[in-house]
């Protein structure tokens, strides 16, 4: 089943602005609740479906992204391997990176998950980001490349313990004595900072979290109409979290390789083809090179040069799948800078009886004619 747009389930409009989306994403939290509407499975659904919306469109880098791509520039569901923004979030992850829209009584004395009572933060690894260069060909067909990254994981025998100061909780109380009376305020752990666990064992190597740099190969499924500058996010490859947090994710970054001879414009390409003076006046085929691999066209006779011809199809793939783009072959009549005698007395003979002058027709077409019809 398609996914639906991000706008329609919060149901705001692409103008909306952060607050407004957030006020959305609020409302259908505090609606499809677990703790609400528990054992429903469609409610749970609806649950995920807007912080998925959420996640996106409260970033304003993934909103441009989705608002330039849709859901194939977001990864994961959307069209990438490996992984994805949304896609795939459990409801502790929801609860660990939107815990702030669901206090302040929000939810009038639910908890976080299942029941009310003061949770533990789940700490999240940081997130890593790498570069990966992709040609021409990798762009059509897509790829999968396997790179390895350098990334802090959990060291071998690192375990931690309760917290003495919270005893688990992630939060301290403190009791204050004011002129109406007691007062109670819940403040984050100093001693944990919130994950209810101290370090009780760290291996040689490793820091105080039980974390030590390694190295893991990771794969990465690039879809076909990659571009210059599209990254996405491979979940759960980034760095580990201490005492068993969730890990942090791998951003990819795409960076275009240059081609030596077919130049990029959006969805289409462009190559240069010279002929000679003699193709030009007598008509020929040439095979050219495409990304696809080899396609012979037909010169006309008389073919002038900055002739362009369009090869319907071979350009590269749309990441939104809206079909490929198109192929630019530019004319080029190339003029020989040495002649033999034999040519040079050939030309010759031709100025002098006047059989080879320019006269244009009129109706010949302009630069500016050429540019029209290419996209007519």
């Amino acid at each position: 089943m398609s996914k639906r747009d991000y706008y329609e389930v919060l149901g705001v409009s692409k103008s909306a602005s952060a607050d407004e989306i957030k006020k959305a994403y609020r409302k259908l939290a505090i609606k499809y609740h677990p703790d609400k509407n528990p054992g429903d499975k469609e409610a749970e659904e609806k649950f995920k479906e807007a912080a998925e919306a959420y996640e996106v469109l409260s970033d304003p880098d993934k909103k441009a992204r989705y608002d330039q791509f849709g859901h194939a520039g977001m990864g994961g569901n959307g069209g990438f391997g490996g992984g994805g923004f949304g896609g795939g979030m459990s409801m502790e992850d929801i609860f660990e990176q939107f815990g702030d829209i669901f206090g302040g009584g929000a939810f009038g004395g639910f908890g976080g998950f299942g029941g009310g009572g003061s949770r533990t933060q789940q700490v999240r690894g940081s997130n890593l980001r790498v570069r990966i260069k992709v040609n021409l060909e990798e762009m059509l067909n897509g790829t999968t490349k396997t790179i390895k990254v350098k990334k802090m994981k959990a060291a071998a025998g690192a375990t931690s313990k309760t917290c003495p100061t919270c005893h688990g909780t992630g939060a301290q109380i403190k009791v204050m004595n004011t002129m109406f009376g007691q007062m109670q305020t819940q403040t984050t752990c100093s001693t944990c900072q919130g994950l209810g666990k101290v370090a009780d064992h760290i291996p040689a190597g490793a820091n105080a979290q039980g974390l030590i740099k390694d190295e893991e190969e990771v794969s990465i499924n690039i879809p076909a109409g990659a571009r210059e500058g599209i990254q996405f996010s491979v979940r759960g490859k980034g760095n580990d979290a201490p005492f068993g947090g969730a890990a942090g994710d791998l951003i990819v970054v795409i960076e275009e390789e240059q081609d030596a001879t077919i130049k990029r414009e959006g969805d289409n390409l462009h190559q240069e083809l010279y002929i000679s003076f003699a193709e030009a006046a007598l008509g020929t085929k040439k095979e050219v090179p495409t990304v696809g691999g080899k396609v012979k066209i037909t010169i006309d006779a008389g073919t002038q040069s900055g002739k362009i011809l369009r090869l319907s199809g071979k350009g590269l793939p749309s990441i939104d799948h809206y079909g490929k783009g198109d192929m630019f072959i530019h004319i080029n009549v190339w003029t020989p800078q040495k002649l033999t005698p034999e040519q040079k007395s050939f030309f010759e003979k031709q100025l002098e009886s006047g059989e080879m002058k320019a006269e244009p027709s009129g109706k010949e077409k302009s630069f500016f004619d050429k540019v029209r019809d290419l996209f007519s």
